[in-house]
């Protein structure tokens, strides 16, 4: 974990309320899958936890949805040849097992982001079948980097592109086929739920990277604090942000 100063490449929207923000480190930073940035943004005095999409050399890009008056701002005013604090990389990753090959990813709205990180690490060492879920049409982005694996199943909720449900739902009516070893998974809570109950009694590893409101970053605030099966608590920003699916409470 180091905080710098980067500079700003490019922040441009994607997708209704997505924005794709790039920046140069002064040198590279090893970055794995699933491990996550704090970006600092003018005129509010915590940083905002984003997802690192794609790590190339020094060359980082992170997305991001407007929720608030933070992300809000962000996407605003935030313009190229600026500089922003950055503290990264944060958290864990997704981890996979050499007897894991056949992977499932399952996405839903902005949790594609860090699954675009693992379809990228993952390509060519393992096979890989996704599943994506949107609002809908106007709402997708990143299509060309969703087709790193053997199979992409896009979805929207209205049907207005790809086949019409969840990407949950998509995964389950082909799970059979597919004979997943282990699930990648981000999303909202509803759609986690429907995996664990989708998935329970199969003995199928599903690590899931949680999308929770963050302070400090670092684990000393206690803002995003997890709930685990076993009675105890977990920082989704240290300890996570991924966890197996069934070690912990959604």
């Amino acid at each position: 974990m180091r905080e710098i100063t980067a500079a700003v490449l490019e922040n441009k929207r994607i997708a209704e309320n997505i924005y794709a923000l790039v920046f140069l480190t002064e040198e590279e930073i090893p970055v794995r899958c699933g491990q996550f940035c704090m970006i600092g943004v003018r005129g509010y005095p915590l940083k905002r936890p984003l997802a690192v999409c794609k790590a190339e050399g020094t060359r980082i890009t992170v997305c991001y949805q407007i929720r608030g008056g933070g992300t809000k701002t962000l996407a605003e005013s935030c313009k190229a040849g600026e500089k922003i604090s950055v503290l990264m990389p944060l958290g864990n990753g997704f981890t996979l097992r050499p007897e894991e090959r056949r992977i499932a990813v399952v996405g839903g709205g902005a949790g594609v982001f860090p699954l675009i990180a693992a379809l990228r690490e993952f390509q060519g060492q393992k096979q890989l079948f996704a599943y994506m879920g949107f609002k809908n049409k106007d709402s997708v982005c990143l299509y060309y980097e969703m087709q790193r694996g053997e199979k992409l199943v896009l979805c929207t909720d209205d049907g207005s592109r790809g086949v019409k449900g969840t990407s949950v739902q998509a995964f389950l009516s082909d799970i059979g086929a597919v004979k997943p070893d282990a699930v990648l998974a981000c999303g909202p809570l509803p759609m986690l739920r429907a995996l664990k109950s989708g998935t329970k009694g199969l003995d199928i590893p599903v690590y899931v990277s949680l999308e929770e409101r963050m302070g400090c970053g670092v684990g000393a605030c206690l803002v995003c604090v997890c709930n685990k099966k076993d009675g105890t608590h977990a920082r989704v920003c240290r300890d996570g942000p991924v966890f197996r699916l069934d070690e912990i409470e959604v």
